[in-house]
């Protein structure tokens, strides 16, 4: 059988991320249970650890979900006029 490349996992300690985050270890557990974040428990006994790529992906998509909220505020408060560029402005800054 040939050698297939691997790529490396780096793995680390819920108190890891949660320190790096400043949250609590039992969020980052309950992220993982959720699969909001990859992790496995290993050892004896069982011990979470979390895939350090899979908390900068977590990160990008919270990062992404606010901006799109944020538009979507924005857009909801913008008025007409505001959009097409003609008539009264509501609330000019």
């Amino acid at each position: 059988m040939p050698d297939t490349p691997r790529s490396e996992v780096r793995l680390v300690s819920p108190a890891q991320v949660a320190e790096a985050l400043g949250v609590s270890v039992e969020e980052i557990i309950a992220l993982a249970v959720e699969g909001h974040l990859r992790g496995v428990r290993v050892g004896t006994p069982p011990r979470w650890r979390i895939a350090e790529d899979s908390v900068t992906a977590y990160l990008d998509e919270q990062t992404e979900q606010t901006r799109r909220m944020a538009l979507w505020r924005q857009s909801n408060a913008a008025s007409f006029p505001e959009l097409w560029g003609t008539g009264h402005v509501r609330r000019p800054d």
